[in-house]
């Protein structure tokens, strides 16, 4: 097997341990059914709203649901920009158009 095609099995496999927490798994499928991939939506660093519902619905809190967007982030799912207090996050499309080429058999 190429080095290249290790190096693609090493990211998907980095990005399948970050789904496999149920908590990131939970707000990867509810940011993708909330937005389609690309659609930005806003996370308040003060705990309003979006990480306030995120976390009632997880039974976590927001702090941990900012440690779950940081993991999806590091692992490639979402993309992440700051505007002042609030955090703004959306799926990568590119990541998912590249699950479902690794999913196409």
């Amino acid at each position: 097997m190429s080095n290249n095609k290790n190096i693609q099995f090493d990211r998907f496999a980095d990005i399948f341990k970050a789904l496999s927490n149920p908590n990131r798994l939970k707000i990867f499928q509810r940011l993708a059914s909330c937005c389609r991939p690309g659609t930005i939506s806003v996370i308040d660093a003060c705990e309003t709203a979006c990480v306030g519902d995120l976390g009632r619905e997880l039974d976590i809190v927001a702090s941990t649901v900012s440690h779950h967007i940081k993991e999806l982030r590091q692992a490639g799912l979402i993309r992440t920009r700051r505007r002042g207090q609030k955090i703004e996050c959306w799926i990568d499309p590119e990541i998912v158009d590249q699950l479902r080429r690794f999913f196409s058999f």
